[in-house]
């Protein structure tokens, strides 16, 4: 038990210290490319650490396996280098044992990385979402300044509000010029012009597009210069403010599914994000196994020498699932549960990695008269 006990606080010591560094690497990356948005003013200040907040399960179900590997091969490399783990065979203590002691932490690991990919991670998706969304629906009028002219994005028009109400939410006295091509001249001759006296902004929910919904004014369309502009009165008119960029709606809404609807879907995309979620706690296994015997060192090769074969080896077993996995969402692999036949071949790997002689328990063997037994 003591045994247990000290092998288990220096891997999970070893886990936490990478998965922390790797969290932050991770986390800088993504809260820059929020920060950048912000700055442009696609993005609230406000909502970038709720952003990063619903995010955070979704970079622990990847970030924690890998720090699992990691703190394994650290933890055991340091053993063997200081003959702790020399010691430990010489009095018994097999290789069967030592994968026995790491599979404890590594089914409680396991165990935290199922909570992320089949529940936290699709919520923090959900919320993400809906929080991206309502920031969009505000995000142009909580920026908007009255009596000055706004350009929206892509710069397909210019809109000018002479006020705003207390709520923000609608303009009054609303000017909106904008480029078109309707009669077949290019753009850069073809206007239109609209006056209103109030505007609301509002976003389809399904398409993601935003239009400016203007109320009680004119419209007028034509070539400046020439006389034959066209004049409509409107009580209601919906403007298309910009086209948003593209973005994969199809893989966010299955990813932002809960596992219970995904268990019930008979959609093969679906079916394979279900069986993806569940392959991350699995995966965190079959590392420990494949971890154990990459972790033995030589004491004169240095507790590094098989680090970067064996993350190397790591990075093509998630580029498989990966891959297997982009092949069912675009639909190149048609049946589902083919993500799992990428786990056997690693896990036999980690069985053979440990298997020969150091896989059976040290023997004791007769020692010369008068003397001790000794290991075989």
């Amino acid at each position: 038990m003591i045994i247990f006990r000290y092998l288990c606080r220096e891997l999970l010591g070893a886990t936490l210290a990478v998965s922390a560094v790797l969290l932050l690497m991770v986390m800088s990356g993504r809260f820059v490319k929020y920060l950048a948005e912000a700055a442009a003013g696609d993005l609230s200040a406000g909502i970038l650490f709720s952003l990063m907040g619903y995010r955070l399960p979704g970079f622990l179900e990847l970030v924690i396996p890998l720090g699992f590997f990691v703190g394994i091969l650290l933890a055991y490399g340091r053993l063997y280098i200081e003959s702790e783990m020399t010691v430990l065979h010489a009095c018994g203590f097999s290789e069967r044992q030592l994968l026995r002691y790491t599979m404890v932490p590594a089914l409680l690991v396991a165990a935290f990385v199922a909570a992320m990919s089949l529940y936290l991670t699709p919520t923090g998706i959900e919320r993400t979402s809906h929080l991206l969304t309502a920031d969009k629906t505000r995000n142009e009028f909580d920026h908007l300044v009255p009596k000055k002219f706004i350009a929206t994005e892509g710069d397909r028009a210019v809109y000018y509000a002479e006020g705003l109400s207390d709520d923000r939410s609608t303009m009054h006295n609303v000017f909106l010029a904008e480029l078109g091509s309707s009669r077949g001249e290019t753009e850069t001759d073809y206007q239109v012009v609209t006056v209103a006296s109030e505007g609301i902004q509002q976003i389809d929910p399904e398409t993601g597009l935003r239009y400016l919904v203007l109320k009680d004014g004119y419209r007028y369309e034509g070539i400046p210069g020439q006389k034959d502009y066209r004049q409509m009165a409107f009580s209601s008119y919906e403007v298309l403010l910009d086209i948003p960029r593209v973005r994969s709606k199809t893989s966010e809404r299955i990813q932002s599914m809960s596992t219970a609807a995904l268990w019930k879907s008979d959609n093969p995309r679906e079916r394979g994000n279900l069986h993806w979620r569940f392959s991350l706690p699995v995966l965190v296994l079959i590392v420990a196994v494949l971890a154990v015997p990459l972790s033995r060192t030589n004491p004169r090769q240095g507790r590094y020498a098989k680090m970067i074969p064996a993350v190397l080896l790591y990075i093509i077993y998630l580029v498989a699932l990966q891959g297997v996995r982009g092949g069912i969402e675009d639909g190149k692999i048609e049946q589902p549960w083919a993500l799992w036949l990428v786990h056997p071949p690693f896990l036999i790997l980690g069985l053979l990695l440990l298997g020969g002689r150091n896989w059976r328990r040290p023997r004791k063997r007769a020692a010369p008269e008068g003397g001790s037994d000794v290991e075989a």
